[in-house]
């Protein structure tokens, strides 16, 4: 995968990891995503679908010259998750 969804993924992950369905039913994150989308924080139900569009978009070739505009929501996300004072990983 293509550097530009890693940041959207990984707060998927961290997301899902806080969640409801994981934390107190016990169920295993790829289920949760899988079969429980409604039980979802919309926090997550919006990372979930940022990131579907962010791989499709690897896949357009339209956006090949244009680039892919979810590795932009992606660097934001990124830069929202550290704190003021600390320098960005790149």
């Amino acid at each position: 995968m293509s550097n530009t969804c890693e940041p959207l993924l990984a707060a998927l992950k961290e997301c899902l990891l806080q969640s409801d369905c994981v934390r107190k039913h016990g169920r295993l994150p790829s289920d949760c995503i899988k079969h429980h989308v409604d039980e979802l924080p919309e926090q997550c139900q919006s990372l979930r679908k940022a990131t579907f569009e962010c791989k499709r978009g690897m896949l357009d070739m339209r956006k090949r010259f244009r680039g892919n505009n979810a590795g932009a929501a992606a660097k934001q996300i990124k830069s929202q998750d550290t704190q003021p004072g600390e320098p960005e990983q790149t």
